[in-house]
């Protein structure tokens, strides 16, 4: 199993910067694919960006040149630095992990098995 716990939401105006922090225990050796999701009131779920195992980034569209997702593996710690946010950025936003797939790029739900319990991103225009 695999614990996951997300730090570092918060409110901030349009243009501004967060960066939200996952912290990874368990067994990590094997869920190597780690990825961040968000969820706006009265939407679907929806990958934001995932590091895979060997390094490969992949982004959703709307967050392009915005966000980073970025691991730092001794500390078992996934980032996503998320920079010129914008109020369509508001969501709860989950970090969630997989041990394989065969395009995870595509950030399908179903794919991870762990998933952490969220933080709030509220971004005021």
């Amino acid at each position: 199993q695999v614990q996951l716990v997300e730090s570092g939401g918060g409110s901030v105006q349009t243009g501004g910067s967060l960066r939200l922090s996952c912290a990874a225990s368990g067994d990590t050796k094997r869920y190597v694919n780690m990825a961040w999701f968000r969820q706006a009131p009265g939407k679907e779920r929806e990958g934001v960006a995932i590091i895979e195992g060997d390094g490969r980034t992949t982004y959703a569209d709307s967050v392009k040149g915005r966000f980073t997702i970025s691991q730092d593996t001794a500390k078992k710690t996934l980032y996503l630095q998320m920079s010129r946010l914008k109020p369509e950025d508001t969501a709860m936003y989950y970090c969630a992990a997989a041990s394989m797939g065969l395009r995870l790029d595509l950030m399908i739900e179903s794919d991870f098995a762990y998933w952490g319990q969220g933080t709030q991103v509220t971004v005021s225009s």
